[in-house]
């Protein structure tokens, strides 16, 4: 392996189904491999001590899907009946990968629930549940699920066709966008489908699964190879001022 590979933290999607982990995560890591960076485990049932100090190694981070909603309470909301239940430890440790990614500038990637993550955590809010004659679960086989237009303002996707056919598999979205987040793709019923933090600093939370047809589809290689080549070149930012006077 190399050394100089770029390490990126990728949390457990799910502290309760184990068996969604093991489908799901490898599919994650195997990209950032492809792309050469080194995907590096963050379990849920660590202290926050033992997390931030994995993340202290990594030079970005990456939030995937999971089964699990964000707790609407976040964002000023009772839940709906079509609301799944909250995941209190993946809500923790996200938000401890959140705080590093912004305090030090590391490139960020959210994928589905972790777009939704990033938004709440920046002040967002959510759509419940996604109800439009627009199918956005077909199911994890349905490799062209419906198309997004991508906005021409976009930074990071900047060069992908307009339309993009893309997978699905969410019953949540985007409402509000938080704090500095723009949208940057949305599906022909409106349904926000990635936003993004414009600027020096690499925050890109796409609502489909790249991951899942990495391997046929070169955007989805894109977005991984981007972000990838983001963390190879972020560097801790300069201590320009002695603590001590």
């Amino acid at each position: 392996m190399n050394q100089d590979a770029p390490r990126i933290a990728i949390p457990e999607p799910n502290s309760t189904q184990p068996e969604y982990n093991q489908r799901s995560w490898p599919q994650y890591a195997r990209a950032v491999e492809a792309c050469g960076g080194v995907a590096v485990p963050v379990p849920l049932t660590e202290s926050p001590a033992t997390v931030a100090k994995l993340v202290a190694s990594c030079s970005g981070v990456l939030l995937p899907g999971s089964p699990a909603d964000v707790n609407p309470q976040k964002y000023g909301q009772e839940p709906v009946p079509e609301c799944a239940a909250p995941d209190a430890a993946r809500e923790a440790v996200d938000e401890l990968l959140l705080q590093d990614a912004f305090n030090l500038h590391k490139p960020l990637l959210c994928v589905c629930y972790g777009t939704q993550s990033l938004n709440v955590w920046k002040g967002g809010t959510l759509q419940q549940d996604v109800a439009t004659a627009l199918d956005h679960k077909p199911g994890r086989e349905i490799v062209d699920a419906h198309p997004v237009a991508i906005s021409p303002e976009t930074q990071r996707l900047k060069g992908f066709p307009s339309p993009l056919s893309v997978n699905s598999s969410h019953h949540q979205a985007v409402a509000t966008p938080g704090d500095g987040l723009d949208i940057v793709a949305t599906a022909p019923d409106g349904t926000v489908e990635a936003i993004e933090q414009r600027g020096d600093h690499f925050v890109l939370g796409v609502q489909w699964h790249p991951e899942r047809t990495f391997h046929v589809n070169p955007q989805s290689r894109a977005i991984f190879a981007e972000f990838v080549e983001a963390t190879r070149a972020w560097k801790p930012r300069e201590i320009r001022e002695s603590v001590s006077r």
